[in-house]
């Protein structure tokens, strides 16, 4: 992964190839920069023990559900961060490209083992 190239976010969203399957693009000290398609329900409730959640919304909606708390909307050019050890999930009735920002040590579904579930190697290009 080159970091001293520019990156357009739409382009290489064309290289996505499944929803729900994160691939890393770029890297910030001990953080990976993330980008995926969402488009359904498949996500399960899940949390991240130890680490903080950054959603950005490059483009579309997204259904952003916390555990206890009421859904909400996230629409194009929103960002949310998800506390560490709190229980959420996503979801969109419509295509939705997100940008995620997760330490390099995040499981994508926490440790909640899922059919989308996927590991970090499987989210390098």
């Amino acid at each position: 992964m080159d970091k001293t190239k520019i990156l357009n976010l739409h382009k290489e969203s064309l290289k996505l190839d499944n929803y729900f399957s994160p691939r890393i693009v770029s890297e910030v000290n001990d953080q990976y920069v993330k980008i995926a398609k969402i488009k359904g329900e498949n996500i399960p409730w899940h949390n991240h023990e130890n680490e903080d959640e950054l959603f950005y919304i490059i483009d579309g909606n997204l259904l952003m559900e916390i555990e206890n708390q009421p859904s909400f909307i996230m629409n194009t050019g929103d960002l949310f961060v998800v506390p560490k050890g709190v229980n959420h999930r996503v979801s969109a009735t419509e295509d939705c490209l997100i940008m995620l920002i997760e330490t390099k040590s995040t499981k994508h579904t926490g440790d909640v083992i899922a059919s989308i579930t996927k590991s970090i190697d499987n989210q390098k290009y």
